[in-house]
């Protein structure tokens, strides 16, 4: 499979479209140290990245952020100082439709902006004097453009990947979510995401939590992921007593720990861990 040229003609009917995307209109005036970096990924186009770089030290590590679904990028606000206090500094990005980005939802344009992002970020973070590693991180929905991020980005760009709550099969998700699959013309995971297939041709240091108790994406979804992962160096971690949307809820401080322990592992040598509980 030709990850760059995979087509996602069958994910834009219109019945998919409306059980993937909850899209919702809301922006706030960045308070410092947060500011705002738009890019234009097509005529007309402008996709925020919301940038929030407290970190104490110049060569903390940096998380490139893709939210989920029914989120938006400013909610990621009020958490930051927390991921900062924890040592790393957050860019949140933001899809099409979403916040106060132009155009409308795809699951092409999903995948395809962060192409577009990457670049702008990590000069955006070097002209801010950051020089720590870029880590891509992907909640829930946000870790279908995450996975293809990790493995389309040039060699060098990236340093590791955090997914949370992510997706592995396109079709029991749909299924779960009430669409008629067969009727959208979805006749195969070669038709959706791909999330499998391309984790499967992950290089870079991998981390994976998910909650005990997920009610979208169960449990055993996450570990399919994790089993089908490529890197040498991967990790697993359930949330005990976490739903979907929860996980920081129930987790705490040691949530952000966790995130800040990984980051610091990335130098060391490759190892493969399954871990128990956060």
């Amino acid at each position: 499979m030709n990850i760059r040229e995979k087509s996602y003609d069958k994910l834009a009917h219109p019945a998919i479209k409306a059980a993937i995307f909850y899209p919702r209109q809301d922006w706030q005036e960045p308070l410092i140290p947060t500011f705002e970096y738009e890019v234009e990924v097509e005529s007309g186009v402008r996709l925020p990245l919301r940038f929030h770089l407290g970190a104490a030290e110049s060569a903390a590590p940096n998380l490139l952020f893709f939210h989920g679904n029914g989120e938006v990028a400013t909610d990621y606000d009020d958490l930051a100082p927390r991921f900062n206090a924890a040592g790393m500094n957050l860019v949140v990005a933001e899809y099409r439709g979403y916040g106060r980005a132009g155009g409308a939802p795809s699951v092409a344009a999903l995948i395809h902006d962060p192409r577009q992002l990457l670049p702008v970020v990590r000069e955006t973070l070097r002209e801010q004097g950051k020089s720590g590693r870029l880590v891509l991180m992907g909640r829930s929905l946000g870790s279908v453009p995450a996975i293809d991020l990790a493995i389309t980005a040039p060699t060098g760009e990236i340093d590791g990947l955090i997914i949370e709550s992510g997706i592995a099969q396109t079709i029991p998700l749909l299924l779960a979510m009430g669409v008629d699959v067969q009727a959208c013309g979805l006749n195969s995971e070669a038709d959706g995401f791909g999330n499998v297939q391309k984790i499967a041709r992950i290089d870079k240091p991998t981390y994976i939590l998910h909650a005990q108790h997920d009610e979208i994406i169960p449990l055993g979804l996450a570990e399919t992921l994790q089993a089908h992962c490529g890197a040498q160096s991967k990790e697993f971690q359930m949330v005990p007593g976490a739903g979907h949307n929860d996980i920081i809820a129930r987790a705490g401080e040691l949530y952000f720990q966790a995130l800040a322990r990984f980051c610091r592992k990335l130098s060391q040598p490759p190892r493969h861990k399954r871990s128990g509980v956060l």
